[in-house]
């Protein structure tokens, strides 16, 4: 099939179905163009594009080493804290997804006794905590709720504790600035890296202390490429992040968009609002079938609405998504 053909496939494609989920975004030829046999190991032309899509994840995590791993974000996360908490860990609570990581925190304290302690704040309470913990572990932006919290701030918690910074970067990797004050940051290839679903990354700077019994769990069984890894889909971002930042911007059109039509809604402020989502305080519906509405898995009333439906669009987006919305 001839590039100009499927880039004709995709867009009828996108046309058909109206996606405001918080990942996978709307296809992209590029997901598609770079899909080829391939192997891990003897491949060169696979170790090649495998070298420069790590390379550039690598630049937006701002650290120094990166694993990547067949599997959902959950699975990036269970291994960050499976393989680097002890001590004491303080969980900062934004909704679901910071429940998640109390969870597998506590996971991790069964089975090691190097973890000593386990508590949870509010996210509008860390500016005012002093305690020293050892981890600060946090979700920067918590898609169930459409918060954001600022990272220079959990970064500021963390100097104020002592303490190093695991974050679930899951929704804000490639749509949100400062990653690199964090320690260790885990996510998927699906949300605002703009790849398919399938893969998960670890990125961190400072070195797993937690000795692990379980070959899948090990953070160095994926780091030394032990096992098979996510091939098909680390092909498949190697077009999207050479041209990453203009499809980064499509979301950035929309939220502005996005904003200035529910303005009088928002249930966060403007400084805590994050580019991958928006909640309001009023109930959105679909105009037809077409349209994929976000269902938070935890229900706070109102509607999550996210923005990530015309990346195939880049900075050629206009937010005429919306009009499939009943505002």
């Amino acid at each position: 099939m001839k590039h100009k053909n499927i880039k004709k496939f995709i867009d009828e494609k996108n046309k058909k179905k109206l996606i405001f989920t918080a990942g996978p975004a709307s296809l992209l030829k590029e997901n598609i163009l770079n899909l080829n046999p391939c192997f891990g190991r003897g491949d060169k032309e696979y170790l090649i594009k495998e070298k420069f899509v790590m390379n550039k994840i690598l630049k937006l995590c701002g650290q120094k080493k990166i694993a990547r791993m067949q599997g959902s974000g959950s699975l990036a996360l269970e291994i960050m804290a499976t393989n680097f908490l002890y001590g004491k860990v303080l969980i900062i609570n934004t909704g679901y997804y910071s429940d998640r990581l109390f969870y597998l925190s506590s996971c991790a304290k069964k089975n090691f006794k190097n973890i000593k302690q386990i508590k949870r704040i509010e996210w509008y309470q860390i500016n005012e905590f002093t305690e020293n913990y050892d981890w600060v572990f946090a979700c920067s932006t918590e898609t169930s709720c459409g918060l954001k919290i600022p990272i220079e701030d959990l970064y500021r918690l963390k100097k104020r504790c002592n303490s190093k910074l695991m974050l679930d970067a899951t929704a804000s990797i490639g749509l949100e600035k400062h990653h690199e004050l964090s320690d260790v940051l885990g996510f998927s290839s699906c949300k605002g890296l703009f790849g398919l679903t399938g893969a998960c990354f670890v990125a961190f700077s400072t070195n797993p202390k937690n000795e692990i019994s379980s070959f899948y769990m090990n953070i160095f069984s994926h780091l030394n490429k032990k096992m098979t890894g996510p091939y098909h889909i680390i092909y498949s971002l190697y077009d999207v992040l050479k041209n990453h930042s203009n499809f980064a911007e499509s979301v950035k059109i929309n939220k502005k968009i996005f904003l200035k039509k529910m303005s009088h809604f928002l249930s966060q402020p403007l400084n805590f609002q994050p580019n991958l989502c928006t909640h309001v305080n009023k109930v959105i519906r679909a105009k037809n079938n077409k349209v994929i509405l976000y269902e938070p898995r935890n229900d706070i009333g109102g509607s999550v609405v996210c923005h990530i439906g015309e990346v195939h669009l880049g900075k050629y987006a206009k937010g005429k998504i919306f009009d499939s919305l009943k505002i």
